[in-house]
């Protein structure tokens, strides 16, 4: 990897999201809506949204990240530009961490949009800072950008990229604790629950919730969805194919 390429990558992949503002306005702007969508749901119980609000705060990002990052990387192979890029002395690595600074970025974005719409807008309520809020919303958007690049390697068509939302981030949200207490959950669910990274997401969510200073708990969270990101995304690099047969 050399960072003068990987950057060129990044520049080239913000250029075209620049030409595609409905994908722009996905990105950014439908957390927003669903949050505010479910603070109206939970009009007669606050409490309740903001319990839901917070957790639902990370997982958002994190879908809609994956959604848009599987299918423009999907796009790129499917076209013949990934076959192209990787025949000029650019390397897997350079094309997954140029992909991921772009991605990067806009869940930046997207992370302190949907925080800010949360904490002032809808004003939820938390014994945490924004800050600790914006860290863990910042990473479940990374952690769905390598999620996404990760299985744009393994689908055919922006059809099979849909199918894999059933398959990679519909049990994740079944099993993080959203619905019920993960201890309260069957043994082999439980166990599968804390090997999945938003498990781990909604736990730090719950730290920020409860806790007005960052816990220990809170510190192994963030290190772990960071953490699951980076592997991901070394695993999606390992197994980048050329192009779709």
């Amino acid at each position: 990897m050399k960072p003068a390429r990987t950057l060129a990558t990044a520049r080239r992949v913000l250029r075209q999201l620049g030409h595609d503002p409905r994908t722009i306005g996905l990105l950014l702007f439908v957390p927003v809506l669903l949050l505010v969508l479910l603070y109206y749901v939970f009009d007669a119980d606050r409490r309740a949204f903001d319990s839901i609000g917070a957790s639902l705060l990370g997982i958002f990002p994190l879908v809609t990240m994956f959604l848009v990052t599987s299918i423009a990387t999907l796009r790129e192979r499917t076209s013949g530009t990934l076959e192209r890029l990787l025949s000029m002395p650019l390397g897997k690595g350079d094309l997954i961490a140029g992909y991921a600074i772009a991605f990067g970025i806009l869940a930046v974005v997207q992370a302190s949009l949907a925080t800010a719409a949360a904490v002032w807008l809808l004003d939820l309520d938390f014994a945490g800072s924004p800050a600790m809020l914006l860290l863990i919303a910042l990473l479940d958007a990374i952690l769905g950008t390598a999620l996404g690049l990760f299985v744009s390697a393994f689908a055919a068509s922006e059809f099979q990229v849909v199918q894999f939302m059933p398959a990679i981030i519909f049990p994740q949200i079944l099993l993080c604790g959203l619905f019920a207490p993960r201890d309260s959950m069957q043994p082999v669910l439980e166990y599968i629950s804390n090997a999945l990274p938003m498990s781990y997401a909604v736990d730090g969510m719950n730290q920020v919730l409860q806790h007005p200073d960052p816990t220990g708990d809170f510190v192994r969270d963030a290190v772990i969805v960071a953490g699951s990101a980076l592997l991901v995304l070394c695993v999606g690099a390992a197994t980048l194919r050329r192009r779709t047969p």
